[in-house]
């Protein structure tokens, strides 16, 4: 298998769903931009949802390298400080990918039926042939490290939970906003930027 046929598949769905959004991936057209067969994704990838998956794995990797650097600006030794960074950075990828944030969060890729690369995929990493990981598998760092934040805050309650809940409003605001439909109830006002939502929700749900 050419592991460098199936890489480029992954680059032409990347640039498919940055340019077009998620609607846009279907199989032909995947494989019409990376130059080959319509058939010839089946050979890396033996479902469709197979490579969504990689495709937004990659997407998990672009939001997870921007994560460093961020927690170490401004305020890095303050644990609160960093959840504000880490918000900021989440949703800033939000605006800036919207198709591939979508993507990523997709139940029918996340949810661990079978469809979304836990089957054998020739050409993945590692082994040729091995199984790839769940895409759920990619959240987990993520969100584990907002647990680790959170409770480092010291605020009351399960930090897992309050993570969560701040993880659902951090998402939801992303959308929302995205969309148009917060800062039509905001009045328009280019006072309130989306950083300025994003540390009112951190402010909200780490209590002093």
């Amino acid at each position: 298998m050419d592991s460098g046929l199936r890489e480029r598949l992954i680059d032409a769905g990347v640039e498919l769903v940055t340019g077009e959004g998620s609607a846009a991936l279907g199989l032909r057209e995947i494989a019409r931009r990376a130059g080959v067969s319509h058939g010839a994704p089946r050979r890396y990838f033996p479902t469709h949802h197979a490579l969504l998956s990689a495709i937004a794995r990659r997407g998990f990797g672009e939001l997870g390298s921007r994560i460093p650097a961020a927690l170490a600006g401004p305020g890095a030794e303050d644990p609160r400080g960093q959840v504000r960074a880490l918000g900021r950075v989440y949703v800033g990828y939000a605006l800036e990918r919207p198709g591939m944030f979508e993507l990523m969060f997709r139940h029918d890729l996340l949810d661990g039926s079978g469809r979304d690369g836990t089957v054998e995929t020739p050409g993945a990493a590692g082994a040729a042939g091995a199984p790839e990981a769940p895409l759920r598998e990619s959240t987990l760092p993520m969100f584990e490290l907002l647990v680790s934040l959170v409770a480092r805050c010291r605020t009351e309650g399960e930090p897992r939970i309050t993570a969560a809940a701040l993880w659902a409003n951090l998402h939801g605001a992303a959308q929302l906003w995205s969309r148009g439909s917060l800062p039509l109830a905001l009045g328009g006002d280019p006072e309130v930027t989306l950083d300025r939502v994003v540390d009112a929700a951190v402010d909200a749900h780490l209590r002093p």
